[in-house]
């Protein structure tokens, strides 16, 4: 395990196709739920009479760095409304979710662990010193109910417990208290075992199931990786194991896994959902900062260039629940539904087909994917994704033109004032890398920036169009 982490919003500006992607987000779906969607603007979460559970916080889960990304203060001004809103109604013992007091041993508690992966997000874009202490009595509160047995894990609660961790880790960085871990060792011991399910993964079950939903699973990835960055222990690079036996018996051309909603099996006519895109990416995203094992941030590509961009619309307004690898038309089924768990209209664009946890939660897909550019450690500044970016510190200032992937071809110009390493990481398909005219082997490349410099580095690399066969005598063709 290494120790990278991620630049504030504040640090980057996304340029190029990239902002413009981003633009067009704020644009669409993303940019207005709050002013058109009941669920988010009558959300019980800001004293309305609609949704309180996992919608409001997975839109500002994406809303929130979009708008940083941007620097739109419009957007800005309107998630603070809505975290002041939240606040408002948490309790004095740290229940912050729109649940009667009577009733908390019945509201599954994912919402709790989303809101405070979302406050987490938020303290990370705006500073707001208010959300440290915010998040602490809402995790405290959480260990209290588990402890005294008042709640449990159960449903998503118990499937996602894991996403726990990344506002625990952030936590205990500030508030280094014994009671965070004791918290952890309580999550790990009521939260589901993964790798105890791997022989339900290899046939689809055609029935709803925790154990095979899709999302959980493209969130689970992550889960050894995050418990470990706060726990300690041997990493075992489970993620690697998990995903080799889900691919081989759920896996797509494009780095997803078939779930329309449960794990569907090879068939290119059956769908994934949209969330578990999102949610993958976001898994490869965490996996390849915390490991530094690039299999993950390519991956990550493949479902960034790919998988995320065929299932919405191109001016964003609207999505499908579930993409197919071989779609023929965008019309209901005739009859019967080819999906296993959903219904007929699931691959339809609109704005809520099937059902509207895509609606509110695909729009972290490209912030997230936005932030993973750079990264940054002791002494180090590593280009994770060649996307067009600025980074812009008190320390250095990295500016990337390029428009990869459609071109390979790339120009860090590099100014600081202080020394450090500099890293570009090469992916491992890249054939004739030159860098400044100079060819070079096969291999991450790194430069020593020196206090003063004013560096320019022009990277290329070429590669090569190639089928890979698929199951059913099928074949796709592949670039890098």
């Amino acid at each position: 395990m290494r120790n990278m982490k991620f630049y504030s919003p504040s640090e980057l500006r996304p340029r190029g196709w990239m902002r413009r992607q981003l633009e067009i987000q704020a644009e669409g779906l993303s940019g207005n739920l709050d002013k058109i969607w009941r669920d988010v603007r009558d959300s019980a979460w800001i004293g309305g009479d609609a949704d309180g559970w996992e919608r409001v916080p997975y839109w500002l889960d994406g809303f929130i760095p979009l708008a940083y990304l941007l620097d739109r203060e419009d957007m800005k001004d309107r998630a603070k409304k809505y975290i002041d809103a939240i606040l408002k109604f948490q309790k004095p013992d740290g229940w912050i979710c729109p649940c009667e007091d009577d009733k908390r041993g019945e509201y599954d508690p994912w919402a709790i662990i989303l809101i405070s992966k979302t406050l987490s997000v938020y303290y990370d874009c705006s500073g707001d010193e208010r959300i440290p202490r915010v998040i602490y009595n809402v995790l405290y509160n959480f260990y209290t109910l588990l402890k005294n047995g008042r709640i449990k894990l159960f449903n998503l609660g118990k499937a996602r417990w894991f996403e726990t961790f990344i506002p625990m880790r952030a936590l205990y960085d500030i508030y280094p208290e014994e009671w965070i871990k004791d918290l952890g060792k309580i999550l790990v011991s009521q939260g589901l075992d993964y790798t105890a399910l791997t022989k339900q993964w290899e046939t689809p079950l055609n029935k709803w199931t925790y154990n095979t939903h899709i999302v959980n699973l493209g969130m689970m990835l992550k889960a050894e990786a995050v418990v470990n960055s706060l726990m300690g222990g041997k990493y075992k690079n489970e993620a690697e194991r998990l995903y080799k036996i889900l691919k081989k018996y759920n896996g797509t051309p494009v780095e997803t896994f078939t779930g329309d909603e449960c794990l569907s099996g090879l068939s290119p006519i059956q769908g994934t959902e949209l969330c578990a895109v999102v949610e993958q990416m976001y898994s490869y995203e965490l996996l390849y900062a915390m490991t530094g094992d690039r299999k993950w941030a390519e991956r990550l590509e493949v479902l960034g260039f790919n998988a995320l961009p065929a299932t919405v619309s191109d001016d964003m307004w609207t999505h499908q629940y579930v993409q197919m690898s071989n779609q023929m038309a965008c019309q209901r089924f005739p009859g019967k539904s080819l999906f296993r768990t959903n219904e007929s209209e699931a691959h339809l664009f609109g704005f809520e087909p099937n059902f509207g946890c895509c609606t509110a939660n695909f729009n972290q897909g490209f912030p997230k994917f936005a932030l993973s550019a750079f990264l940054k450690g002791e002494g180090i500044v590593e280009c994770a994704l060649m996307l067009p970016t600025e980074l812009k510190t008190e320390d250095c200032r990295i500016t990337l033109e390029t428009d990869y992937p459609f071109e390979n071809t790339f120009k860090f110009t590099v100014s600081s004032s202080a020394d450090f390493k500099f890293k570009v990481r090469i992916p491992s398909f890249a054939e004739n890398i030159t860098v400044n005219g100079e060819s070079k082997e096969k291999s991450d490349l790194y430069f020593d920036i020196k206090k003063g410099d004013d560096t320019v580095i022009d990277i290329s690399f070429e590669a090569t169009p190639h089928f890979e066969r698929r199951p059913h005598s099928l074949s796709c063709v592949k670039y890098g």
